[in-house]
């Protein structure tokens, strides 16, 4: 669908351009743009590295052992299939751990080998399981403390307070998690 709507929106922004003789605007436009959007990414390169970082050495460290063992009580609660697969707690809690503190990027792959992991897991490999399906809830949701990466975005486009988003995500994901959350167990009873 979006092959199909982006293309036209880039014909009717030419077309605009020619016909209301602003050409020289939209190319103008379009060189600073690319050219913030490459200034972004790099500055954003900095923070995934170093917090890709900090998970790394943190996964080689028994911080990651201790902060599974505080979240397994959670976990047993969320996922109760897993209970007895000690890997799967892990991969799930170095997930939730990334998603915490805002890293998405560094998530995402960490969620993919824990769906990876639960899958192999999974009796019925064309359904997704209880736990796989509360795990993507709980992804989709991305329940943050430090939403680093946004915090990282508003301090390279120059906001002169990029903190000041912490508290609204709060409110905003825990409500996303509790709403998304009860909806999965209520799909899971249908």
């Amino acid at each position: 669908m979006l092959n199909q709507i982006w293309p036209i929106f880039i014909l009717v922004s030419f077309s605009y351009a020619i016909f209301s003789g602003n050409l020289e605007q939209l190319n103008a436009s379009i060189f600073k743009s690319t050219s913030d959007a490459i200034r972004l990414s790099i500055e954003l390169l900095g923070t995934i590295c170093l917090w890709n970082g900090i998970m790394q050495v943190a996964n080689k460290t028994s911080i990651i052992h201790k902060l599974t063992n505080l979240l397994n009580p959670i976990i047993k609660v969320l996922f109760p299939e897993i209970k007895k697969n000690k890997q799967i707690q892990q991969e799930i809690s170095m997930n939730m751990i990334a998603n915490i503190l805002g890293l998405g990027n560094a998530a995402t792959p960490l969620g993919l080998k824990a769906m990876k992991s639960m899958q192999k897991e999974n009796s019925k490999k064309e359904v997704l399981s209880n736990s796989m399906l509360m795990f993507i809830v709980l992804n989709t949701a991305s329940i943050q403390i430090i939403p680093t990466t946004v915090i990282a975005i508003r301090n390279s486009l120059g906001s002169s307070n990029p903190t000041a988003i912490v508290f609204p995500v709060w409110i905003a994901t825990i409500c996303a998690a509790i709403t998304r959350s009860s909806r999965c167990h209520v799909f899971n009873k249908i």
